[in-house]
């Protein structure tokens, strides 16, 4: 496993990461299969799991705790969102920040974090929703500092809206946040345009969240796929998203190397770009964590490769399904 450094925080994490909305959010999801996979992510080198309240209302946050504390002798980085009072995902202009992010909510949100955990402290808090229009409140400012220096986080980012990745650069210009979380992959590559150049100047953090793009980028999603009642991606893959997702992909498979996955291929472009600190796939069986962690040699793509691969780039505008 190959290592990073964390932006300012100076924290040393792995390149690959662990996304644990699949344990919650998901249909069949199991949490003793959960579990096992979450051990075996641990013994292959990953030390940085990524969850939120938003996934089982903290089942998915109870998940990690259990986990860390398994693992006495490691040191595993923790982090988790606080959801926008209304419940809403995506943020929208129109939700005020009231509605969003009071004070009182981004401190009851964190508290009840922690007790999901079983700690006194978590190492990243985020915001799982944002709008820049909320960026100069003065109120979650000061909620982050007195969070921090109560001892309860160590850091804190935002996590940005699907598809804009500039809809988040006015608060990090604040200098109040740590990390940002945004989606990054061999379709999504906007967020090189101005977020990527911001967060090297400021030493903030990157994490790259939806590296298969929902799992068009496993090769394995076609056009007639279906997804069981209840299971979120059957809200995001309507018609209109599976079709033209399956013909991006299908573009990309010729290619995919010999013995490489389209998977494999996927997480090695984003390990190309040094700005990215963590990506953080989804991988909810064992197989899943000994394909993704097994990516992180160092070797990343042959340039060659990595340049066809930069033609690709899809730039999509938000809609109601995008969510």
């Amino acid at each position: 496993m190959q290592y990073r450094k964390f932006g300012r925080t100076g924290w040393q994490v792995s390149e690959i990461g662990y996304g644990m909305w699949g344990m919650a959010g998901w249909t069949q999801s199991d949490d003793e299969q959960s579990a096992k996979s979450l051990d075996l992510a641990v013994e292959n080198g990953v030390n940085f799991f990524d969850t939120a309240w938003g996934y089982g209302e903290g089942h998915s946050e109870k998940l990690l705790g259990e986990l860390v504390r398994r693992h006495p002798n490691a040191k595993l980085y923790t982090a988790s969102k606080i959801p926008p009072k209304n419940f809403e995902w995506p943020a929208k202009p129109e939700y005020s920040f009231e509605e969003s992010y009071p004070e009182n909510h981004i401190i009851e949100y964190t508290e009840k974090t922690l007790k999901n955990l079983g700690m006194e402290r978590i190492d990243l808090m985020q915001f799982h929703t944002w709008d820049d229009g909320w960026s100069d409140r003065e109120e979650w400012q000061r909620a982050i500092e007195n969070l921090k220096k109560d001892g309860k986080i160590a850091a804190m980012g935002v996590s940005v809206n699907r598809w804009e990745p500039e809809n988040g650069i006015k608060a990090l210009k604040t200098g109040m946040l740590d990390a940002v979380q945004v989606i990054y992959n061999i379709f999504d590559q906007n967020p090189e345009d101005e977020l990527f150049p911001l967060c090297r100047e400021m030493d903030i953090a990157v994490i790259a969240r939806v590296p298969f793009d929902e799992g068009t980028l496993t090769g394995k999603i076609t056009k007639e796929t279906t997804f069981p009642e209840g299971d979120w991606r059957g809200t995001y893959f309507v018609p209109e998203n599976l079709n033209s997702s399956v013909d991006h992909a299908d573009a990309l498979r010729p290619l995919v190397p010999e013995g490489m996955t389209m998977a494999e291929m996927a997480l090695r472009f984003i390990a190309m770009n040094k700005t990215v600190s963590t990506m953080i796939p989804g991988m909810r069986k064992a197989p899943h964590v000994k394909a993704n962690t097994a990516t992180s040699d160092g070797k990343g793509l042959p340039k060659d490769l990595y340049q066809e691969l930069k033609k690709h780039r899809w730039d999509r505008e938000p809609t109601k399904w995008s969510q």
